[in-house]
């Protein structure tokens, strides 16, 4: 399109929409009636089970874990996984640091062919929705840019319970701040997969084969 065509069109928009814009669009926005479901009754407990079987549904593999024993369960994971080239992104925890110690550590700002050759990558999450069995990255602390979590075959994610909520409205909220700032949110439902003209699903093809969530209770 051609930037007089562009604007043409923009210019028909906004004669079309002049009278129903709202003076305010914070306030309208806020003004919404909203009768959907913003919060569940499920206590933290209730809440990491539901979390954990809509996971295992959608193929992720699941540890259940405490923080006091993440690190080791990290380090045999990974060695488990024989990973000996492991994305772990700035902001990482000492105790993902110490899991990967022994192994190569790929920055997460690396060239995407050498982001190929990691066997695995260890994140964080922003947030985990278990109605759904989501979890959201938005690039804080540990999670790393968006492309060392979809180019190596392994995910390893760290889901701590204080971030797990029950609905996807709570996760809306929680991420509010991320979405202000701009800041890239990645939603996961499993391990990348998708299905050809016959329906045969394939794993793997828009980001990692594998998923593995920790779901750590905190100390």
């Amino acid at each position: 399109m051609s930037d007089d065509a562009r604007r043409i069109v923009l210019e028909r928009v906004a004669r079309a929409t002049a009278e129903v814009r709202d003076d305010d669009p914070q306030a309208a926005h806020a003004a919404l009636a909203r009768e959907y479901r913003q919060g569940d009754d499920l206590d933290a407990a209730a809440r990491l089970d539901l979390l954990e079987a809509r996971l295992v549904d959608y193929g992720v593999d699941v540890v259940r874990t405490r923080a006091g024993d993440l690190a080791s369960v990290l380090s045999a994971e990974l060695t488990r996984r024989r990973a000996r080239r492991v994305v772990v992104p700035e902001g990482a925890p000492d105790a993902w640091i110490a899991a990967a110690q022994g192994r190569v550590r790929v920055p997460d700002d690396a060239d995407p062919t050498v982001l190929d050759d990691a066997d695995a990558t260890l994140t964080g999450c922003a947030v985990a929705v278990a109605d759904t069995g989501s979890i959201v990255l938005d690039g804080g602390p540990g999670q790393g840019r968006r492309a060392a979590t979809l180019v190596p075959d392994v995910h390893l994610c760290v889901v701590p319970a204080s971030r797990v909520v029950g609905l996807v409205p709570e996760a809306v909220a929680r991420l509010h701040d991320a979405v202000a700032a701009g800041a890239p949110l990645t939603w996961i439902s499993g391990p990348s997969a998708t299905s050809d003209i016959e329906l045969i699903r394939v794993a793997g093809v828009h980001g990692p084969r594998t998923l593995v969530a920790f779901l750590v209770r905190d100390a």
